[in-house]
């Protein structure tokens, strides 16, 4: 088999370990940086998932390595646990003929397991930045060997409010050290982090992929936040689905979608970070063969699932980059089969669908909420295309035995066919057609959100304890004012500790001596699972209900 990244002038080792994975031909990002990062300069990549990044900057910092120095020599920095064990696991992968050692580090995980880890000595480590930052402090994470620093999604980061802890973390690695940033999407604070930590760094922009393909159909339905799962279930009631992917927001909500889906009747499987790695690909293995239809992942988990036949794409929840969007739409309508995606958004995220729809210059139609009489006609219309085969192919000799003995005793043939029907129906019982409410439509708030008061003033006003706002709850923080607390401070914290994306935020008022936090409704039990974890600084925060 001819392997073209033997032009990149890589390792025997790793052109090997390519071929075994049957990766033989480089990727526009890779065949950029590449022979650029073996040189030791330092890269900027902007390129949207999907693209090969990791391959890019793994394969030049493996090939560049000299193994069991007994030092870190290669630091990548994550904004997740999901993608700091996906670039782990490449490059054990893609390093499997070299003697190489790597650890992920991110939180989660017992201190003690990775501190052991790091002095019996480490040649890459690949971490979130709230893990690596403690390890340091802990004095167990030596970064001053390093020569190689790799930022992996940093919009990503930048929006979790992990700025502060990056700019740490690098001034603990040497200064001459090799920096490469890769980010989908280049605002003002990258460009400020990438000109202030890199030097004069080759920049390689990959463009992005067709938006859509003429072979999906877009539809969206409206739907009260409340009801989407009643929704979902419908609709995967009466699509001609095939298999499906279920897009939702946190690897703890892909879990518990799965298992409410299948308590309905619907069987379905969980792909997330919390899985482990054989636990991944046996789950993928039964979604390819058919064994599994539904799966429910998240963005970071679906990385590298490349099946051609999936029939429908649904994002139970928007995501809030459009260009994840469209990477998620475009898993359907592969191959030049058709494709059908369909989004579930409530009245507060039509703006979203505004600016998806601008952003891939294509309008989705709206569809309806599949009614009970719709459903109970889909299933009828089931049962007797059913029926109707097994008549067509006359393989039915014992269960005519019987009918005739039912008919020698007195029974109506009629009667009989329908009781067997009753019977062919009776799993139907166990699928509830769950009610769905008329879509509210709230008016807007008048108090501003956290990012629109980022932007100039505090708002002093009608702040009480609980929030007006559909879908929020209102927690305290036992912090305030007098202990220079902002706005940013608050965001960081909440996103580090409680693992949640800091952009799902609602309205942050700091008071003098405590501040109150709107936060999704789906987020509160993780938020106050452990509350005594949360950190400002040095300083331990208690966080409560308001």
């Amino acid at each position: 088999m001819t392997n073209e990244f033997t032009t990149l002038n890589l390792r025997a080792q790793l052109v090997q370990a390519l071929s075994e994975l049957e990766h033989t031909t480089p990727t526009p990002i890779q065949s950029a940086i590449i022979p650029t990062m073996m040189t030791g300069q330092d890269v900027i990549g902007q390129a949207q998932t999907g693209t090969g990044k990791t391959a890019a900057f793994t394969l030049p910092i493996l090939n560049n390595l000299a193994p069991d120095l007994g030092f870190v020599q290669a630091l990548v920095l994550a904004p997740t646990r999901e993608l700091a064990m996906q670039v782990a696991g490449a490059i054990h992968d893609y390093g499997k003929h070299m003697d190489v050692s790597v650890l992920p580090v991110y939180g989660g995980q017992p201190y003690s397991t990775q501190i052991r880890r790091l002095k019996r000595g480490v040649d890459i480590v690949v971490g979130t930045p709230g893990r690596l930052l403690d390890l340091i402090r802990k004095r167990a994470l030596n970064l001053s060997m390093v020569s190689t620093v790799v930022l992996d999604e940093a919009d990503e980061m930048l929006s979790m409010g992990f700025v502060e802890d990056i700019e740490t973390i690098l001034k603990e690695t040497p200064a001459e050290r090799q920096t490469a940033l890769f980010s989908a999407t280049m605002p003002p604070a990258i460009r400020k982090l990438a000109n202030t930590y890199l030097r004069d760094p080759e920049v390689v922009t990959i463009a992005r992929k067709q938006m859509t393909v003429d072979t999906i159909e877009q539809r969206y339905c409206l739907t009260n936040a409340a009801d989407k799962l009643a929704v979902l279930t419908r609709l995967l009631e009466v699509e001609p689905a095939s298999r499906t992917l279920i897009f939702a927001r946190t690897r703890l909500s892909t879990g518990e979608l799965a298992d409410a889906l299948t308590a309905r009747g619907v069987p379905a499987e969980a792909l997330n970070g919390d899985m482990s790695q054989d636990a991944r690909v046996r789950t993928l293995n039964r979604f390819r063969q058919g064994r599994v239809t539904v799966l429910v992942a998240t963005d970071v988990a679906a990385r590298g699932l490349d099946i051609d036949d999936i029939s429908h794409v649904f994002n139970y929840d928007l995501p809030d980059d459009p260009e994840v969007f469209v990477h998620r739409v475009g898993r359907t309508g592969r191959a030049g089969k058709t494709g059908i995606a369909i989004s579930l958004i409530t009245p507060k995220e039509q703006w979203r669908l505004r600016r998806i729809e601008k952003y891939t210059r294509q309008k989705m139609s709206a569809m309806e909420v599949p009614t009970e009489d719709d459903i109970y006609a889909k299933r009828k219309a089931i049962l007797v295309e059913k029926v109707t085969v097994w008549l067509n192919r006359e393989r039915y000799r014992a269960e005519a035995e019987i009918v005739a003995e039912l008919v020698e005793a007195g029974h109506d043939p009629l009667a009989v066919a329908a009781a067997a029907l009753k019977l062919a129906r009776k799993s139907e019982k166990q699928r509830p057609i769950e009610p769905v409410g008329e879509v509210r439509f709230s008016k807007p708030s008048k108090e501003r959100t956290f990012r629109d008061r980022r932007k100039g003033g505090q708002e002093k006003r009608n702040f009480g304890r609980a929030s007006h706002e559909e879908g929020m709850v209102r927690i305290a923080l036992g912090t305030g004012e007098i202990h220079g607390i902002r706005i940013n401070h608050i965001v960081r914290s909440l996103a580090k500790y409680a693992n949640i994306p800091g952009h799902s935020l609602g309205k942050i008022r700091v008071q003098k001596q405590r501040t109150f936090v709107d936060i999704p409704e789906q987020f509160v039990d993780r938020v106050l699972a452990n509350p005594q974890d949360y950190r400002i600084g040095s300083k331990t925060v208690s966080v409560e209900r308001a």
